[in-house]
């Protein structure tokens, strides 16, 4: 299997994990958050969940505090979780599908290149058509995807980006 299709099957496999994730990242925090919201609902008190936890009463309110803060650490969300028989659900869900966000990048950078290729090319008095460009940045854009660099910034100084026509790396 080469790097290509490794990168787009590992891509799809994983949008099809995080697929019923998407609902949920829409999903907004309770006011109070997920600790205060739980506990209330399962008519528990501050002091009856720090006795659970083996700590006091002011922890449970600091707890509760730097969660609406989004300051509280994973670890100690996941301590608080088994206190309340509950599962931390921790995930990074895109908000498009990850083939789309590097189709995307990778037409963005195509379109960077050629818009400096276009420059000399104007400069040069010599022009590519409408159509003829849009063909270019679909050969180009195809050619990043799965490319070392796809997401690598340009500095200002000499471009990363390979020349049009130039084969990706590996080929």
């Amino acid at each position: 299997m080469n790097n290509v299709s490794g990168h787009a099957q590992a891509r799809l496999r994983l949008d099809e994990r995080l697929r019923s994730f998407r609902g949920l990242a829409a999903e907004p925090r309770p006011h109070l958050g997920w600790i205060r919201a739980i506990r209330d609902a399962l008519g528990m008190s501050s002091t009856e969940l720090a006795h659970r936890m083996g700590v006091s009463q002011q922890v449970i309110s600091d707890l509760e505090q730097s969660e609406q803060r989004d300051t509280i650490k994973l670890e100690t969300l996941r301590r608080v979780a088994r206190a309340l028989d509950c599962d931390v659900v921790y995930a990074l869900v895109p908000r498009v599908t990850l083939d789309d966000a590097v189709r995307t990048q990778a037409r963005q950078k195509a379109a960077r290149h050629l818009g400096r290729v276009a420059h000399h090319s104007r400069l040069e008095d010599q022009s590519v058509d409408y159509l003829g460009t849009t063909n270019l940045l679909d050969d180009l854009a195809a050619r990043f995807v799965d490319r070392r660099g796809l997401w690598a910034e340009p500095e200002g100084g000499p471009s990363d980006e390979p020349a049009y026509g130039s084969p990706p790396a590996g080929e």
